[in-house]
């Protein structure tokens, strides 16, 4: 199943991604930084979304008290509501 989350507080605007078997598959960000966010999506691809959830909620970029990572995370968490 595909997932779109409309982000709050980053450069990028939406985040999405599929889950398959509780880990994270297919993340497209839109907007944002291209490269960092292709890489984002390249270094979670496969693990488990609570992992995912782990190691990115809380980053916060330059002061805004959130990142597209951070929003990534938010966006896992209300998925598989953890």
């Amino acid at each position: 199943m595909r997932h779109t989350h409309q982000t709050n507080g980053t450069c990028s605007t939406a985040v999405s991604f599929a889950l398959r078997d509780g880990k994270v598959c297919d993340v497209e960000f839109t907007g944002g930084c291209d490269g960092n966010l292709q890489a984002i999506g390249k270094l979670v691809e496969g693990l488990p979304a609570a992992e995912v959830i782990a190691k990115l909620r809380g980053v916060n970029c330059d002061g805004k008290g959130t990142s597209c990572g951070d929003q990534l995370a938010q966006a896992l968490a209300k998925a598989t509501r953890q």
